[in-house]
């Protein structure tokens, strides 16, 4: 039987509860789990990408869970899954917005090697709203992001955002 060995990508700036459970869950689906921590300059990250790789690995540790490494990459997703012997690639979904775009992702991706699958995880109903985005936000403009990331986590972010600085009216 072939070893399924699976790729969750992101940019995970910061990693939220929600990447978390979908890291948790997609290590149930494959023998082994890559957490691919890559670089997305458009979405203009807060965190550096060591920071990031680090933050990753420290929350992974914290799941626990024997079969999930984090890896670091800047490079087209696929040839990163070939590099790694991957023939799935996971991706979590919130909304029907995060379809469109992951439907065309999957699509091109398939194209560009059709014994990489797709796997798409719904993300837990109490999870769907949490973005890093909004994540980032909400902390820019002083609000609470407890409910949304790990505590370490929440410290990160509100430690680089005082040094920063706030924004807005608060």
């Amino acid at each position: 039987m072939t070893r399924r060995i699976g790729i969750y990508p992101g940019t995970f700036d910061p990693i939220t509860l929600g990447h978390a459970d979908i890291i948790r869950r997609g290590s149930k689906l494959v023998d082994h789990l890559i957490i691919g921590v890559t670089t997305n300059p458009s979405k203009n990250p807060m965190f550096s990408t060591e920071e990031r790789f680090a933050m990753v690995e420290r929350e992974v540790e914290q799941l626990g869970l024997s079969n999930v490494e984090v890896v670091g990459f800047n490079a087209l997703l696929v040839k990163f899954a070939q590099k790694q012997g991957a023939n799935v690639i996971i991706r979590g979904l919130r909304a029907v917005a995060d379809f469109e775009y992951e439907y065309q992702m999957a699509g091109m991706n398939q194209q560009l090697d059709e014994l990489i699958e797709t796997v798409f995880l719904m993300a837990d109903v109490s999870l769907q709203p949490i973005a890093s985005k909004l994540v980032k936000e909400i902390a820019l403009y002083g609000g609470d992001i407890t409910p949304f990331v790990s505590a370490p986590v929440r410290d990160e972010v509100n430690a680089r955002v005082e040094e920063i600085g706030r924004k807005g009216d608060y």
